[in-house]
């Protein structure tokens, strides 16, 4: 390959890094192309671009993008997930898919410029949806309101039991 074609292919894998969320590195060393078009098209959902790489021009481009948290861990067969969605949700898939296939091997990955090892991936997997997440929040706030409601509305609801009571208590007296 010519300098200029791997500065071309460095710059593109640069501008990937950079427009990515997250960026996930994997071991796919045993994977037919079947299973790792299968792989893509799960990925895909989950807005992540999977690619193989070549190591010596993924150091270079990850070290321009800010990446620097990867380099140490491209080593020997690797592929990238190139994380553009939600990284919980994309971490969720990558995960499972390995659990099914043991042959990929998920290295670990780049969250905000941190590194997270493999473990922490897993632990990231685990994590509920963007979608859930926002979810329980709003219900969360949806709540705040209501229960305000409720409580203005008992001091009301008291105000005008104590103001029938009392009223109660004069037509009685008044009725003697």
């Amino acid at each position: 390959m010519k300098r200029a074609e791997k500065q071309i292919q460095i710059d593109g894998l640069t501008a990937k890094f950079n427009d990515a969320q997250a960026a996930f590195l994997t071991d796919y060393r045993g994977l037919d192309v079947e299973k790792i078009t299968a792989l893509r098209g799960r990925l895909r959902e989950k807005e992540t671009e999977f690619r193989v790489v070549k190591n010596t021009l993924a150091r270079i481009a990850a070290k321009a993008s800010g990446n620097e948290a990867l380099v140490d861990h491209l080593k020997g067969p690797s592929a990238l997930a190139l994380v553009y969605g939600d990284p919980a949700a994309a971490a969720k898939a990558l995960v499972e898919f390995a659990k099914q296939e043991e042959a990929l091997d998920v290295v670990g990955g780049v969250l905000s410029g941190t590194y997270l090892d493999s473990d922490s991936l897993k632990r990231l997997a685990e994590l509920p949806s963007k979608e859930v997440m926002q979810a329980t929040l709003l219900g969360a706030m949806n709540a705040v309101p209501g229960g305000l409601v409720n409580v203005l509305s008992g001091v009301v609801r008291s105000a005008v039991q104590v103001l029938n009571a009392i009223k109660e208590q004069k037509e009685q007296g008044q009725e003697s």
